[in-house]
């Protein structure tokens, strides 16, 4: 009869291995098999020796490589590992050769019963204790007719075989006498039990790679994208906000505003109380990457809501009283359009320094940052508390930023913004030849944030911007002047405004106390020098300050609650060439509480609710409410 078989060359490393380790080897052998042991024993290392090969199924025979399953954790800390080597030898023909070669080691070597019968095995050889534990505990162990052990001899699979049967039968028979100090039926049972948890732990990892292997294949052909991840941002915002009295403001319109014959602003009373709304705002985040450092941001918006409190304002302070920030509609009164929110891209040029450059920058996302007033709303929540009021102009624009972060304590950034008309639609500024990116509403802005330690971050911004009129001799922008201004109360009679250039200086810090409390503020003061049209020059100062405290964590893990106190504009210089805004000389201020409760990792509740006293700077109107809920969804 002819058997296929591959003998082998095996060294097994057994420093530092206890006396009961040998044993574990031969029963974990004897357990599973050959192949199987390999396994136990760890990885093992295989090379094909060179020599003539009979036929191409020989060859595949002699060239494959085994491959081990994993070690159980129990048994990879206490076994040794292998190094097998293959060689080929002749095939027996028949059963009797087989035989002969399979008891060649037997009949080759002589029983011994003290591992001092063999004398080439000495007390500092490293696997001295194995061999007495085998040859003295288990008898199981042969030497050489010569007496000698020849340990740094290979050793042929049929060999270790008729080593393993050896051992077999000798543990067999202490079993069956229950010998006391030899093994035990009890040691059986534990190797069972290995072999069974063994057992389990590959069927667990063969059903996880397979798990894992039909997840990777769903995913290679249902993927987005191999390099743009898509996330999301959507708030459902219910809001109901209460005058408690007729409210004083200044312009025709919340959008209009003009003198009258004496040269005052016009005003007009609003009585009745806004609805209770339900609205929506979504951002959808695309963000694109090349080589793993660069991000290409994109995020699209659309939009239904519309403030309750926009009646009561006065022309020009659109969007800075008391309005939660998800209440708004990306473009000015226009529901459920789809815009092109911020387009930019973001790049390293070292490990320290990485720009930005695009043609719809967002502002927020670079300069006057706050830990409590974060960018995906978890903070206080208002207009007037997600940014300084006297700096975002332009919030969105065509330019590029600068950030450096010379080491962990400071950080610089400075970036050249060209206004691109936010919230109105038509064509953008920067992209318009009349207007271009230098020809209109532009800034520069440069922010210096210091760390004195991981809890507190203070950051200096200085900024200069360029203001246009808006084509009837009037200022009409939302920041830094929130109103409407002209050339004073002669009606624009000294030929109206040309525009304005305005310098804005800041501090903002946050300070996380201790984990569970932490304060955070604001201050902005900026000087605005008008151009009016008959050559003559003018200068408006206003200032603007928050003051809140933060307590993180409050009641839930994640969560966060927030109280503010908040001034969006108060004049100091200037109050006559205010058309709109200036009121009766009050200051207006606000209230704002927030909580940030997170439901689950994608849902959140957020309730809040506002106080504004002496609303558009007019010190005897009513104080109006403002209570908010609002759901946020994040993916």
């Amino acid at each position: 009869m002819s058997v296929s078989y591959e003998p082998v060359e095996i060294k097994i490393k057994l420093e530092d291995m206890p006396n009961t380790d040998a044993l574990k080897i031969l029963l974990v052998g004897i357990t599973y098999g050959i192949a199987p042991l390999y396994a136990l024993l760890g990885t093992p290392t295989i090379a094909a020796e060179t020599s003539p090969i009979k036929n191409s199924e020989e060859s595949a025979q002699i060239e494959r490589q085994f491959k081990p399953p994993a070690l159980h954790k129990s048994l990879a800390t206490s076994l040794p590992n292998l190094t097998i080597h293959h060689q080929e030898t002749a095939k027996p023909d028949s059963l009797a050769e087989l035989e002969s070669v399979t008891n060649a080691p037997t009949s080759n070597m002589a029983q011994v019963t003290s591992v001092s019968q063999l004398s080439d095995v000495q007390p500092t050889d490293w696997a001295f204790s194995a061999l007495q534990s085998l040859v003295e505990r288990y008898g199981c162990i042969a030497g050489y007719p010569d007496s000698n052990f020849r340990g740094n001899r290979a050793l042929t699979r049929y060999e270790f075989a008729a080593g393993l049967n050896a051992c077999l039968d000798q543990i067999n028979r202490q079993i069956a006498g229950t010998t006391a100090n030899l093994t035990t039926k009890e040691d059986l049972a534990v190797l069972q039990k290995l072999q069974a948890e063994f057992g389990a732990e590959l069927a667990i990892l063969r059903g996880r790679i397979n798990t894992l292997e039909a997840r990777t294949t769903e995913l290679e052909s249902n993927q987005f994208s191999t390099t743009t991840k898509l996330s999301g941002l959507v708030y459902f915002s219910l809001t109901g906000t209460n005058a408690g009295g007729t409210i004083k403001a200044e312009g025709t319109t919340p959008l209009v505003a003009s003198r009258d014959d004496q040269g005052n602003p016009i005003q007009r009373r609003v009585r009745e109380d806004s609805e209770v709304t339900f609205s929506h705002l979504v951002w959808l985040i695309l963000n694109t990457s090349f080589t793993g450092k660069d991000s290409l941001m994109m995020v699209l918006a659309t939009g239904n809501g519309e403030p309750g409190i926009t009646p009561y304002t006065s022309a020009g302070q659109y969007l800075t009283a008391g309005v939660p920030f998800t209440v708004h509609s990306p473009l000015l009164f226009e529901s459920n359009k789809l815009i092109l929110r911020d387009f930019y891209y973001t790049f390293p040029i070292s490990d320290k320094v990485k720009v930005t450059v695009g043609p719809r920058v967002n502002w927020y996302a670079h300069f006057d940052k706050n830990v409590f007033n974060p960018g995906d709303l978890s903070g206080a929540s208002s207009f007037s508390s997600a940014g300084n009021d006297l700096f975002t102009n332009p919030n969105r624009g065509s330019g590029a930023v600068v950030e450096w972060y010379p080491n962990n304590y400071l950080e610089l950034r400075a970036g050249y913004m060209a206004e691109n008309e936010e919230y109105l639609s038509g064509i953008r500024t920067a992209a318009n030849p009349t207007k271009g990116l230098f020809g209109r509403s532009n800034s520069f802005t440069a922010e210096l944030t210091v760390k004195p330690n991981s809890r507190t971050n203070i950051r200096l911004t200085y900024s200069h911007q360029n203001l246009p009129e808006n084509g009837s001799g009037q200022l009409d922008v939302r920041r830094p002047i929130a109103g409407v201004l002209d050339d004073g109360p002669g009606g624009r009679s000294n030929g109206g405004l040309g525009g304005a250039s305005t310098d804005v200086v800041g501090v903002n810090f946050d300070w996380l106390v201790t984990r569970r409390f932490g304060l955070f503020g604001r201050y902005g003061y900026a000087s605005a020098h008008l151009q009016v049209k008959d050559g003559s020059d003018a200068d408006v100062n206003v200032q603007t300050f928050q003051a809140g405290l933060a307590f993180p964590d409050l009641g839930k893990q994640g969560a966060l609650a927030t109280l503010s106190f908040v001034v969006p504009m108060d004049i100091i210089k200037g109050r006559r060439f205010f058309v709109s805004g200036a009121g009766d000389g009050g200051t207006q201020y606000e209230i704002e509480g927030s909580y940030f409760l997170p439901m689950t990792d994608n849902i959140s509740l957020v309730p809040s609710f506002y106080a504004i006293v002496n609303l558009n700077n007019f010190q005897d109107n009513p104080t109006v409410f403002v209570g908010h809920l609002r759901t946020q969804f994040s993916f």
